[in-house]
């Protein structure tokens, strides 16, 4: 991997092409074997696409609430009014194409012991193995952050409603308003988001609403690129963007949603638009089902993502402890892909391979400005592992030309795993 230079890698994953295990051929046979996918978001809709692709005498069934799913990845772009909600929009048509029984309704329990997923519609399913991809809930970190609250300083942190409160709030408010941005602590789901956020929302207000400012109160003391965003906050957004450290105050402790209100300490911070990004658990159905340890996540095996808890259930996506993967939809989809190639060999008497995994996270930080990072992972002495050489970081003196590139990179990359997941 040594030679594997960060341009290669960016051709190979500029089409969504996640390098895993999947390498044998195709089997066709009387169904059998039964697969339960908790949750169709892009680990769990990638799963089970693989899985069929893969075995076809394998009975897959997705239990999925919804019958629409909205990426977070690309919603950061609605904020901006650079996309559209429905440009975001993926539908389960795809899936069932591929033979899958998609079940929109919520799961209620997993019966590890009796291999059974029971849903709130009153159904039981049986299953010889079980992928769960329950993506994450809220830690209560924030005073004054609940459920009422988040109708009026949304996090947006799960793309759909919360995206579209948010982006109508940014309309409505008078120019001249200052809009913060909470960020959270680590870990959580997409550790550039917040920052790339502050770009999006940064664009729409020299366009819009000049006069106003965006401040970000972080609960961290440095985050995902950012030397990269420090310069596009610099660059694109001088006047507009500031960042405030954990250390210099940046640390959000309560709210007071009534007054749109933000308290860092003593500290009150007044303002016209609040986005209140709040620590983050695995979904709610894997604490449920007992899939988590102490700190609310869920660990797993790296060479199947076999939960270490329950047998024959396996978490992916943002909910699993995959270190040093981060929490985001294109390493969600790479799991998603190892998951599947586990099932098909374990259901079949087989020893799963070894894995190997990608990721790559775009941010449009600018007007034909983007910057990325990318990583292939593989399993070393029966741990994930970042490959050595492998992927890169953009460079913060590359040409416009080059940064001009990455963004359509970015939105080659979205068009693709789009169809890799859902289609």
């Amino acid at each position: 991997m040594a030679n594997f230079t960060r341009r290669k890698f960016l051709q190979v994953t500029g089409g969504a092409v996640a390098v895993s295990s999947l390498g044998f051929p195709a089997i066709v046979g009387a169904a059998s074997k039964k697969v339960v996918v908790v949750g169709g978001g892009v680990g769990g809709a990638t799963a089970a696409k693989y899985i069929r692709m893969a075995d076809s005498s394998i009975d897959v069934t997705l239990i999925e609430p919804n019958t629409e799913y909205y990426t977070c990845f690309m919603s950061n772009e609605v904020l901006s009014g650079h996309r559209t909600m429905d440009s975001i929009k993926v539908t389960y048509e795809g899936l069932k194409g591929h033979g899958i029984n998609v079940v929109h309704d919520t799961v209620t329990d997993i019966d590890a012991a009796g291999k059974k997923v029971m849903t709130a519609g009153g159904q039981t399913f049986a299953y010889d193995r079980c992928i769960v991809a329950p993506g994450i809930s809220f830690a209560n970190n924030i005073e004054g952050y609940d459920e009422a609250a988040m109708t009026s300083m949304p996090h947006a942190w799960k793309a759909g409603e919360q995206t579209v409160i948010l982006r109508k709030q940014l309309e409505a408010m008078d120019d001249g308003g200052v809009v913060a941005i909470a960020a959270p602590p680590n870990p959580f789901r997409c550790p550039p988001g917040p920052y790339e956020r502050a770009c999006q929302i940064a664009m729409y207000l020299r366009a819009k609403k000049p006069k106003s400012k965006l401040i970000i109160l972080d609960a961290k003391d440095k985050f995902s690129k950012q030397g990269l965003f420090m310069q596009a906050f610099e660059r694109h957004h001088a006047g507009i963007v500031e960042w405030v450290s954990s250390e210099k105050g940046g640390k959000v402790t309560r709210v007071d949603a009534a007054t749109n209100t933000l308290y860092v300490g003593d500290t009150a911070h007044k303002v016209a638009v609040a986005n209140v990004i709040p620590a983050q658990t695995a979904g709610a159905i894997a604490i449920k089902a007992g899939l988590t340890d102490d700190k609310g996540w869920c660990p797993i095996d790296g060479r199947t993502f076999e939960s270490t808890i329950h047998k024959n259930v396996h978490v992916i996506g943002d909910a699993s402890v995959a270190n040093p993967l981060p929490k985001s939809g294109y390493a969600a989809n790479s799991e998603g892909k190892v998951a599947a190639a586990a099932v098909v060999d374990l259901l079949n008497g087989r020893e799963p391979g070894d894995p190997a995994l990608v990721n790559t996270c775009y941010s449009v930080v600018g007007p034909h400005d983007a910057i990325s990072v990318a990583k292939v992972y593989d399993l070393k002495d029966g741990k994930l592992n970042a490959v050595e050489g492998s992927g890169g970081l953009t460079s913060a003196d590359s040409s416009p030309e080059m940064r001009a590139r990455e963004e359509e990179y970015a939105y080659s990359w979205f068009a693709n795993i789009k169809k890799d997941s859902w289609g």
